[in-house]
């Protein structure tokens, strides 16, 4: 691939030389000849360019960077490996069969002069416990020694030492992590007064210049700079992303330390990078300082972060699932589930319900309801707006404390199998455990495929009606027809999760 690249690059290289040689040929032969009519007609108009500006000076970043330096730290970790064959030369060998050779190969005379032993010393040692070493950033919050970095940086870690701009090596302990988020906040007792850095109050701009700094490939104290490319990305890592992107260079290292803006507050803290290869391609993505304040504010106080839980299983509402329920655009979040004897059962939340904002804030989305609702209290109460059946709905629940959510498995049946042929499924009632309608087989290329139905999943709802029988579905299908919709809404249930699939209603 790389040789790939190389090529390519020559031959843009190559032919943008060639293209600058006609150039000069053309100007070396206008030369012989003398100004041509057009030359002369130019001559008489006078220049086409503008005028000269005077040159935009070329932002200097070294007096931030002398400010907010001394708060950054190299974080190394250190932690018991499983036991290893460890030879007498240092290297770990690996236990491969076949490995123990006969005492006349010729290979054993080798090993006994890299192990400068005599011909009677043991080819291994006995089982040695060791010890690796990890190493990422983080940076100081507070004069009396909390620092911030990231929890998959310190998460299996025994040992951990800071190493300070100035050259001090401190040891730290851990107050508490948060994996959910990726954060960690440690303190260390001992060395200070320390110089921090401060936390912004707000979201930078796209566009802002920030600046990264921290221990890429364990090379401390090193400083990137670039621009704010995003905010509120979701890539994934974990139930709360709203990451900023920025395209300063960031490498492996770079875990836990700072972003900072150009006043030297910290805008965010480097978690993530987006790459083909490990290395930096200038997209990074760092926590947001609003993030960092909550979390670090419950670590100190509990060593760990409570979280608001409402017990409702959701999903976004598209524009299919939007036009199956009624509501002009597509918003908000769609209850798909609820758990059982959780606030929102308990407090009257229905499968099929839109949740529309909280506490008077919209929701834009699933997502957005999860955030919502994890920076609550437990036990505060909040007032949801809610679409049910065609209206708006107020409701008010009290939430609970998240916990490690139980999840459901339906069961699938084959038995008296109907098909739905204009949908391209195939049902049959549910078996076991499992109520609602099982799809035996799904048509390949049919409406349904594309939507994501798959054969073992199981219907429980259409239209906001329970169902037991393809001909539940059947019916629910018609009458959500000569109600003038345009499409039907299935909650269906798979893979131990339920989630609402809008299809549009095919011609009678």
């Amino acid at each position: 691939m790389m040789a790939d690249k190389d090529t390519r690059f020559h031959r843009v290289t190559w032919k943008h030389s060639i293209l600058g040689a006609v150039a000069l040929g053309a100007v070396a032969v206008t030369g012989v000849l003398g100004p041509s009519a057009h030359e002369a007609a130019l001559a008489q108009a006078g220049p086409v360019t503008a005028a000269p500006q005077a040159a935009q000076a070329i932002p200097s970043f070294a007096d931030v960077v002398d400010r907010v330096k001394p708060a950054v730290v190299s974080v190394q970790v250190r932690s018991k490996a499983e036991n290893a064959q460890v030879s007498s030369f240092g290297n770990a060998l690996p236990d491969i069969p076949g490995f123990n050779l006969p005492d006349d190969h010729p290979f054993q005379e080798f090993f006994r002069r890299f192990r400068g032993g005599d011909d009677n010393s043991p080819r291994r040692q006995q089982p040695t416990p060791r010890r690796s070493v990890a190493q990422g950033s983080g940076f100081f919050i507070s004069a009396d020694g909390y620092l911030v970095t990231n929890n998959h940086v310190v998460e299996n870690g025994n040992e951990i030492e800071i190493l300070m701009d100035d050259g001090r090596t401190l040891d730290a302990k851990i107050v508490g992590t948060d994996p959910k988020t990726d954060l960690a906040l440690l303190k260390v007792t001992e060395g200070g007064p320390f110089p921090y850095a401060e936390l912004a109050a707000g979201l930078p701009r796209v566009g802002d210049w920030v600046l990264a700094v921290g221990n890429p490939f364990g090379l401390g104290g090193t400083v990137t700079a670039g621009i704010v490319s995003a905010r509120s990305r979701d890539i994934g890592a974990g139930p709360y992303d709203d990451f900023i992107q920025v395209d300063a260079p960031i490498n492996r290292g770079n875990s836990g330390g700072p972003t900072f803006n150009l006043k030297g507050q910290v805008v965010g803290v480097n978690t993530a990078i987006a790459s083909p290869s490990g290395g930096n391609v200038g997209i990074a993505f760092a926590i947001p300082s609003e993030t960092v304040k909550s979390v670090v504010t419950e670590l100190k106080e509990k060593g760990r972060v409570e979280r608001g839980y409402l017990g409702a299983q959701i999903q976004p509402v598209t524009k299919d699932i939007a036009a199956g329920v009624g509501l002009d655009k597509a918003g908000g979040a769609i209850v798909a589930g609820l758990a059982d004897d959780g606030p929102a059962a308990g407090a009257g939340l229905k499968t099929g319900d839109v949740v529309l904002s909280v506490n008077g804030s919209s929701v834009k989305d699933a997502r957005d309801l999860s955030r919502q609702i994890a920076a609550l209290e437990p036990g505060s109460k909040v007032s949801l707006q809610l679409w049910r059946d065609g209206a708006r709905k107020d409701l008010t629940v009290t939430l609970g404390s998240l916990p490690n959510q139980p999840s459901q498995v339906a069961a699938t049946g084959e038995d008296s199998a109907t098909s739905v042929g204009k949908l391209g499924l195939t049902l049959a009632p549910a078996t076991g455990d499992a109520k609602g309608v099982s799809i035996v087989s799904v048509e390949p290329g049919s409406p349904a495929d594309g939507k994501g139905f798959r054969k073992g999943d199981v219907i429980a709802e259409v239209a906001g009606k329970s169902v037991e029988t393809p001909a539940d579905v059947r019916r629910a299908i018609e009458q959500s027809r000569e109600s003038g919709k345009k499409a039907v809404l299935f909650r269906v249930e798979s893979e131990n999760r339920s989630r609402f699939i809008a299809l549009e209603l095919p011609a009678a």
